[in-house]
């Protein structure tokens, strides 16, 4: 009758360590996943950003006197390729696309540059990339989401505090980005 109490002491401490180590297992993918998603937009944003040396040295070839759109398209590109984490990338993102829309605006007025097949296929790559990026930030937010809710809901919250995971920042427009841009190419 004495190993009654072990069996059962025996059996609560293996439903513990059970339950620490699926917990733990489960932040520890959930915090995989959001990486993972985040590796996606930044490949976006590196696409991006490739695309934009083309695309002003498309321009310049039309409109030279331009200088101070091109510099800025220039100085935001750079801006975002050395950004770190979602929140800095969110930010140089948001001044690359208001530089781009300036960009895309002079181009207006620039009739055989409008007409330019580098021009309309750079234009075509840029605006591929726009949804894709669309589309990842979209998928790291959903990742983020369900990440943060995992650290932060009973039981769960207990090992995500005891092994020191995080809350992740969601990638989010300033609200000057959520205005929809217009700009015609016709």
């Amino acid at each position: 009758m004495g190993w009654i109490p072990l069996v059962i002491i025996g059996v609560v401490v293996l439903i513990v360590i059970f339950f620490l180590w699926t917990s733990y297992n489960r932040l520890a993918a959930a915090r995989i996943r959001v990486k993972e998603a985040w590796a996606g937009i930044d490949v976006q944003l590196k696409r991006r950003s490739s695309l934009i040396p083309n695309l002003v040295e498309t321009v310049k070839g039309y409109a030279a006197h331009e200088k101070d759109v091109l510099e800025n398209v220039t100085r935001a590109r750079a801006q975002l390729d050395t950004a770190k984490g979602p929140q800095a990338a969110a930010q140089a993102n948001d001044m690359l696309t208001s530089a781009l829309t300036h960009l895309f605006a002079v181009a207006e007025a620039y009739p055989d540059l409008k007409a330019n097949q580098n021009f309309l296929e750079l234009q075509r790559e840029l605006t591929d990339t726009e949804d894709k990026i669309a589309y990842s930030r979209q998928f790291y937010n959903t990742n983020v989401s369900s990440y943060n809710q995992s650290t932060a809901t009973f039981p769960s919250v207990l090992i995500a505090r005891m092994f020191g995971f995080q809350e992740e920042a969601f990638y989010e427009a300033e609200a000057s980005a959520r205005e929809e841009v217009k700009v015609s190419f016709s």
